[in-house]
């Protein structure tokens, strides 16, 4: 069983991470799919809403192979501890971690990095304005990365480009509705009420 391993911070989960995760389905067994506090980024939103809102995102996957799973258990500030819990629910299962381009940099510094590498394939899909740098590819090869780059490419939206210019085009609507409801990201321009 191949089973794909994608956590984000959901902060707000976007149209883009729904794109990721319907093309993940296609190509695995199983998506388990997270939100988590990541140590390199501040959230600005409870951790309870992102997961709602990732919730609600899912639920709105038409997807014929039913298996994408909120999996929130999974959640760990460190990786290596999130694997350790996939591997007690998927005996014998091969897992790649999906990261984004952007988080290629980032990985070298990860908690036991060569002893997750050495326990899972990466997968890397490739983000509009951020092109895979090679020298990035290559220090996680050499950490022993087994490396695959997505023949995909996520659309041009992200959870950063809602917070700071309140781009409701980045988010699918039952995130927005659910953004609304909660009074989530209120200084954003389109989301105070009058």
């Amino acid at each position: 069983m191949k089973v794909a391993l994608f956590g984000m911070s959901a902060d707000p989960p976007t149209a883009g991470h729904q794109t990721v995760i319907r093309w993940l389905s296609e190509h695995f067994d199983w998506v388990a799919v997270w939100a988590v506090n990541n140590p390199f980024k501040s959230h600005q939103t409870r951790l309870e809403h992102r997961v709602a809102m990732l919730h609600l995102l899912i639920a709105d996957i038409d997807s014929s192979k039913h298996n994408i799973g909120l999996e929130q258990e999974l959640s760990h500030l460190r990786t290596l501890e999130t694997l350790e819990k996939a591997k007690k629910l998927w005996l014998e299962a091969e897992f790649t971690l999906v990261v984004g381009s952007d988080l290629l940099a980032q990985l070298p510094r990860w908690y036991r990095i060569e002893d997750l590498l050495q326990q899972v394939q990466l997968l890397v899909i490739p983000r509009p304005r951020y092109p895979i740098d090679e020298s990035n590819l290559q220090v996680v090869q050499k950490l022993g990365g087994k490396v695959t780059v997505a023949n995909f490419i996520g659309p041009d939206v992200s959870s950063t480009a809602y917070r700071e210019n309140g781009d409701r085009e980045a988010l699918t609507p039952l995130v927005v509705d659910y953004i609304q409801r909660e009074h989530l990201y209120k200084c954003l321009p389109g989301n105070v009420k009058s």
